[in-house]
């Protein structure tokens, strides 16, 4: 499984939802749609700030955290952006790879 994290900022009717349903029901909502899909909620919290809440989920897959994404953003109650989230040991991996990559101007 692949770790994301999901910023959410809901809209007017989206925060008015929250404020009907209540803050314990969505997180269940939440947990239960990912549960559905093969996935798992590490944490989900409430925010001030730019963003409402955050999550941190355990999905399949890029394409299964896209079509969170996607329904989510298409509801109009919430705009959303998905990080993936990386383990350290996939950055150790990840050091060792030669890209080949140059700077633009530099030479070489």
């Amino acid at each position: 499984m692949s770790k994301y994290m999901y910023r959410v900022s809901y809209t007017q009717s989206g925060i008015q939802g929250v404020l009907k349903e209540g803050g314990t029901s969505r997180k269940d909502f939440v947990e239960k749609m990912a549960a559905g899909m093969g996935g798992t909620i590490e944490s989900f919290y409430f925010t001030f700030g730019d963003q409402d809440v955050i999550v941190i989920a355990d999905m399949p897959d890029d394409a299964t955290a896209a079509a969170v994404s996607m329904a989510v953003g298409g509801s109009g109650a919430a705009s959303i952006e998905t990080t993936v989230l990386l383990d350290p040991s996939v950055i150790d991996k990840a050091s060792g790879i030669t890209t080949g990559y140059r700077p633009p101007g530099a030479s070489g």
